[in-house]
């Protein structure tokens, strides 16, 4: 891939992802006719997306960088019509996803949809034969997880979940750093990932006609519909995603839990909670703690500056998406790391051997994806990583819900004598929505 190809993705993607919600979809086909002309027909891949709204849109864009996109679904005819359109392709359109992965020309499908679907629709998806790339959080209860491991690895497919940030230069390198001892042994991480939404009570609507909300809710209760609940509200509730735990949890615990290479044992937690009808339910004002394994300390809080501050008994490092900082970080123009002692990527499952060694040996999340399709390797943000990592999302919650200390055994991914806790790793799901 040349760098000026490079360079104009990744001005695409900062240019959509500052416009507004309505604006997206429309640059999609502009963005995949200036790639290709330099897209060979071995990149020619079928691409069928699930969910175009908001971020479902970013990455189909994105996916649409590498293939053709042939099938497009989402729940809302007024933006599946409008997916629909931006293809020059023309693709084929439908309300349910089971329609799309019964189609042969589809080699590979993205989903953008609300989490509580997440798992479902992957796990469809490769009993289909489809390699799939997944919007995070990976799924919204840890028995989720331990089934969605089970199918892809029985599948063989290859999935690449959206936690993007492990392919972005500043968390790479933070890692690396961490792992090669920069700043010593570690010893704690700091995690500030911003307040939950408070908000309500919300006002039950008759549903509009361009959407199905029968479908749209899925495994979930049937409730009456409110606007607040669907589109980019969804995340402040409970019953469709895990508030800002799993939301922005899903990329910076993810890279924490990567630079501390361990799993936790303890977690304890406090939140306030909502009490209005009808209104949005995840906690607030909570924060969260853990202790991993090999000893090192975590705490997860709504509250600072967003971002991840690492800490051992030689020095610190904080990242964010804008900043990498610290004294360790100033040290490198005179004492670079080395690729021998890197530690975070196995170069041999690198798809592209020429640029191993530096930085930007993955080029983007999506690329990586692509790559890994093609080569049938195992990309960035793999299942096994992701599921553990959301599970730590996960137990956040779990703690923050009963409100007290618990044990976790990460081997055995149970609360051992604790049948409160381990009820909390599922959910119920309503007939016929099952994940079977």
């Amino acid at each position: 891939m040349h760098t000026s190809s490079t360079n104009r993705r990744g001005f695409l993607a900062s240019t959509i992802l500052g416009g507004s919600a309505a604006a997206l979809i429309p640059f999609a086909h502009q963005a995949a006719a200036a790639e290709t002309s330099e897209r060979s027909p071995a990149n020619d891949i079928g691409i069928g997306c699930i969910g175009l709204r908001y971020q479902g849109s970013v990455i189909a864009l994105k996916a649409s960088m590498y293939g053709k996109i042939v099938a497009v679904c989402d729940v809302d005819s007024n933006v599946r019509d409008q997916a629909k359109a931006s293809f020059g392709s023309t693709p084929h359109a439908s309300e349910d996803y089971r329609d799309l992965l019964q189609r042969k020309d589809v080699d590979v499908v993205t989903i953008g949809t609300p989490d509580h679907w997440h798992t479902k629709m992957v796990i469809d998806a490769c009993r289909a034969g489809k390699d799939v790339y997944c919007e995070k959080p990976l799924t919204l209860t840890i028995d989720e997880g331990k089934q969605l491991q089970k199918v892809v690895n029985e599948t063989g497919r290859v999935v690449q979940v959206g936690s993007w940030q492990r392919s972005d230069h500043r968390f790479r390198q933070a890692v690396e750093m961490i792992r090669q001892g920069r700043i010593g042994k570690l010893s704690q991480v700091e995690v500030v990932l911003g307040k939950n939404k408070t908000g309500g009570p919300f006002e039950a609507r008759k549903v509009p006609l361009n959407l199905n909300w029968d479908l749209w809710q899925g495994q979930t209760p049937d409730v009456p519909y409110l606007q607040e609940r669907s589109h980019y509200t969804f995340r402040w509730w409970k019953e469709y995603s895990g508030g800002q735990m799993t939301d922005w949890g899903a990329h910076h615990i993810d890279i924490a839990q990567w630079a501390i290479d361990s799993l936790p044992v303890e977690i304890s937690g406090a939140a306030n909670w909502p009490t209005v009808k009808d209104g949005y339910n995840v906690p607030i004002d909570f924060n969260v703690a853990y202790r991993y394994a090999n000893g090192v300390t975590m705490t997860v809080a709504d509250e600072g500056r967003n971002g991840i501050l690492f800490t051992g008994d030689a020095g610190r490092i904080f990242v964010n998406r804008g900043t990498l900082s610290g004294a360790p970080v100033d040290e490198l123009a005179t004492n670079p790391l080395q690729r021998s002692d890197w530690k975070v990527y196995d170069f041999d499952n690198l798809d592209r051997p020429e640029r191993a060694g530096k930085l930007d040996a993955i080029v983007n999340h999506m690329g990586n994806f692509f790559d890994c399709v093609k080569a049938r390797k195992t990309p960035i943000s793999s299942i096994e990583s992701q599921h553990r990592s959301v599970s730590t999302c996960h137990l956040g919650n779990i703690a923050l819900q009963l409100g007290r200390p618990l044990t976790w055994d990460p081997e055995n991914e149970s609360f051992p004598d604790d049948k409160a806790a381990n009820a909390l790793c599922s959910r119920e799901q309503r007939s016929g929505f099952e994940i079977v």
